[in-house]
C-alpha cells in the first residue's frame, strides 16, 4: 500500500467543533433514557407511568431522528499553483473522473495563472485557458460552471452536476489583495459563497507571502482576509459566519529547522511523519486560536514544492546570484494545503443550563451538515508547474432545507425551427424576482448559465404571483435548425444563478435545415 496516497477519514459536523455528531446525540439520548428510568421509579400509577414513559420515549426517538442526514454529496477540491504554465491536455486524473462514487461538486483553486498584461486583458474578454480545459472536460459529463472569481493570478472555479444547479443560490464573490501592502493582487484571497440546499458554504482560495522567514506574515494575511471580507447577506456577512468554510491554496508555509539532506532522506524513505512537527502551519495552529478552528487531514503525501518541471525530482537548479546575494535550492515543503472549518456551536449561558437539562434543546440544528474527509493527497503525475496539485475529497451529509426549485419551467408541444415554440413557467416559491430575469434554451451538456442558444425575457409588465402559470413564445428563427436534446433554464439576476431547469427535451430537425444545405436531402432512402 502506497503510504503517500492513503489517509484516514476525518470527520466534522455543524453542531460542535469538538464533539462528533454521533457522540453528541448519544449523550442527549442517555439523558432522555435516564429521565425515562426516573419516571418509572416515581410514578405511583401504572397508567400515569405508561403515559410518561411513552412521552419520554417519543422525545428520545425524535431526538435521534433529527440527527440522521438524508442525503450525501461528494465534494472534490483541487488546489494548484500552476506557475504561469499552460494547462495540460488531460485533467481526467486530476479530477478523479473515473473514481466511484461520482462527484457532485468540483471546486478548483489555482494560483499564479498567467496574468501578464496582454494575457490578463484577453482573459477578461474570453474565458482563460485553464477555465476552458476544465469546462471542456466536465460539461460533457453533465457539470455546469456555477461561478468563478479571478484576481490577477488567483482563479477560483465552482462546478456542479446539472441536477444540483437550481439549489445553489445567493452566489456572491469577493477578493482581498495582500501583495505590496495591499495594493497588488499577486497575493491575497478570492472567495465564493453560496447556499447549497439551504446550507451556507464558503470557499476561500489564497496565495500567501513566500519564504521560510515570513510565517507570521502569512498568519497575519489570512487573519486579515477572514476579518475584512464581507458579503451582502444578512445571516452570513463574513466568511466565518458560514456553516462550513473550505480554505485552500498556496499557503506557502514551509518546514522549519531541518536541513535539505534530512528533508530529502525522510521523504525518500517514506517517513514524512518525521517532518510534521516542524511544519510551520502545524506549529502556528498551536499558537493561534483562530487557526485551531480549522481542521486538516494528515499530511501522508510528499511535500508538493519545489520540483523540477515535468519531473518528480525536487529542485536541482543551480543557485543563482542576484545583486550580490547567493540564492539557494528550495527545500521541499507542504506549501499547498486544504483545510475546513465548521462553524462552532454557540455555547449556552449559565442561565440556560437548567432549562437545557430538563427539556429538549430547541437550539439544536434541525438541518445539520456533516463533513467527512475521504481522501487528502497529491497527484505527482502532473509536471507543468514546479508545484504538484493537491486534491481532497469530502463527503457532505446534509438534511436538505428544501428540495423544490423556486421556478418550474417546461416546454409546450413540439419544438422545431419550422414554427414558433411555447414554454410555461411558474413561480413555486416567493423570491426576489426581476423583470431582468430570463429563460435560456441550453443544449444538453452546456458549460455555464450564459452558454445558451437563445433566451427570452420573463414577463415584463408585472411580476407574476406565486403558482401563476405564465406562457412565453420563442421565435422560430431563434430555434436551432438541426435540432437535438435541450433544456430550459430560468436565470435569476438577483441570485446570479439558474433557479429552475426543465427536463431534457428534443427539438426536431427543421425542414429548413435541408433547404439551407445544413444536412443532405434524403431521396429514396439515400443521402
Amino acid at each position: 500500500m502506497d503510504p503517500f496516497t492513503n489517509s484516514p477519514r476525518v470527520r466534522s459536523d455543524s453542531m460542535s467543533s469538538s464533539m462528533s455528531q454521533g457522540s453528541s446525540s448519544k449523550v442527549l439520548l442517555r439523558q432522555r433514557l435516564s429521565q425515562l428510568l426516573t419516571c418509572i421509579e416515581d410514578m405511583s400509577s401504572d397508567d400515569e407511568a405508561s403515559e410518561e414513559v411513552s412521552r419520554t420515549l417519543d422525545d428520545a426517538f425524535q431526538l435521534c431522528g433529527r440527527y440522521i442526514p438524508t442525503d450525501a454529496f461528494r465534494l472534490l477540491i483541487v488546489t494548484w499553483n500552476v506557475a504561469t504554465a499552460e494547462p495540460p491536455e488531460d485533467v481526467t486524473s486530476l479530477l478523479q473522473l473515473d473514481v466511484q462514487p461520482p462527484t457532485d461538486l468540483y471546486v478548483i483553486g489555482l494560483q499564479e495563472v498567467n496574468a501578464s498584461p496582454v494575457r490578463f486583458i484577453s482573459d477578461l474578454l474570453v474565458e482563460d485557458a485553464w477555465s476552458h480545459v476544465f469546462m471542456d472536460t466536465l460539461a460533457p459529463r453533465g457539470f455546469v460552471k456555477v461561478t468563478s472569481m479571478r484576481m490577477q493570478g488567483l482563479l477560483l472555479l465552482v462546478f456542479a452536476k446539472q441536477c444540483h444547479v437550481p439549489f445553489i443560490r445567493n452566489i456572491q464573490t469577493t477578493y482581498t489583495r495582500t501583495g505590496f501592502f495591499g495594493y497588488w493582487g499577486n497575493k491575497g484571497g478570492v472567495t465564493v459563497r453560496f447556499s447549497f440546499y439551504g446550507h451556507m458554504v464558503c470557499f476561500l482560495n489564497c496565495h500567501l507571502a513566500a519564504h521560510v522567514n515570513y510565517a507570521l506574515q502569512r498568519v497575519d494575511e489570512i487573519e486579515y482576509i477572514l476579518e475584512t471580507q464581507d458579503f451582502d447577506i444578512s445571516d452570513t456577512p463574513h466568511v466565518r459566519d458560514h456553516k462550513v468554510v473550505f480554505w485552500f491554496g498556496d499557503l506557502n508555509f514551509r518546514i522549519a529547522d531541518h536541513g535539505l539532506h534530512f528533508l530529502r532522506s525522510a521523504i525518500n524513505g517514506g517517513r514524512v511523519n518525521l517532518l510534521w512537527n516542524k511544519d510551520q502551519l502545524t506549529m502556528m495552529k498551536k499558537k493561534e486560536a483562530f487557526l485551531q478552528e480549522f481542521d486538516e487531514g494528515p499530511l501522508n503525501f510528499k511535500p508538493t514544492y519545489k520540483f523540477d518541471r515535468n519531473s518528480e525530482t525536487y529542485d536541482t537548479s543551480t543557485p543563482k546570484t542576484w545583486l550580490g546575494f547567493t540564492g539557494k535550492k528550495r527545500k521541499p515543503a507542504w506549501t499547498d494545503r486544504i483545510l475546513w472549518r465548521i462553524k462552532p456551536k454557540t455555547l449556552p449561558s449559565e442561565d440556560d443550563d437548567e432549562k437545557a437539562s430538563t427539556s429538549i434543546d430547541d437550539s439544536l440544528d434541525e438541518y445539520p451538515l456533516l463533513v467527512s474527509q475521504d481522501n487528502y493527497t497529491s497527484d505527482m503525475s502532473y509536471g507543468v508547474s514546479d508545484h504538484k496539485p493537491v486534491i481532497a475529497t469530502f463527503n457532505l451529509e446534509v438534511r436538505k432545507c428544501f428540495d423544490t426549485p423556486l421556478v418550474h419551467v417546461s416546454p409546450l408541444g413540439v419544438w422545431s425551427a419550422d414554427q414558433d415554440a411555447l414554454l410555461n413557467y411558474t413561480i413555486q416559491e416567493d423570491f426576489m424576482s426581476s423583470t431582468w430575469d430570463w429563460i435560456g434554451l441550453y443544449k444538453v451538456g452546456f458549460k455555464t448559465a450564459f452558454d445558451y442558444e437563445t433566451f427570452v425575457w420573463v414577463r415584463e409588465e408585472e411580476l407574476p404571483e406565486t403558482n401563476e402559470v405564465i406562457q412565453l413564445s420563442v421565435d422560430k428563427d431563434e430555434i436551432p435548425l438541426l435540432g437535438g436534446h435541450y433544456v430550459l433554464g430560468y436565470y435569476s439576476t438577483n441570485m446570479q444563478s439558474i433557479i429552475g431547469l426543465s427536463a431534457n427535451f428534443q427539438i426536431l430537425e427543421s425542414k429548413r435545415a435541408v433547404m439551407e444545405g445544413l444536412v443532405p436531402e434524403n431521396i429514396n432512402g439515400l443521402n
